[in-house]
């Protein structure tokens, strides 16, 4: 396998580990899962960033859904 794939292959095996392990976190801190999820596929390292973060309190932030945002438009 050359040098390239096997970075490449690497690269997604991090990016879906820290997106899994984002979501776990952010669940754990009351966060929007979905957002740190999408956020630490893209940018692995914003894990690390959400792990700094302090727990949400209060109800678990909502985002709007698309028919929601559209009425605002």
């Amino acid at each position: 396998m050359s040098s390239a794939v096997y970075w490449i292959v690497a690269w997604a095996g991090i990016a879906i580990s820290a997106s899994i392990a984002a979501g776990i976190l952010a669940f754990v801190k009351n966060r929007d899962y979905s957002f740190w999820i999408a956020w630490a596929f893209l940018v692995p390292p914003m894990v690390f960033a959400l792990a700094v973060l302090p727990r949400h309190q209060g109800p678990r932030p909502r985002r709007p859904s698309l028919d929601e945002e559209d009425k605002n438009w």
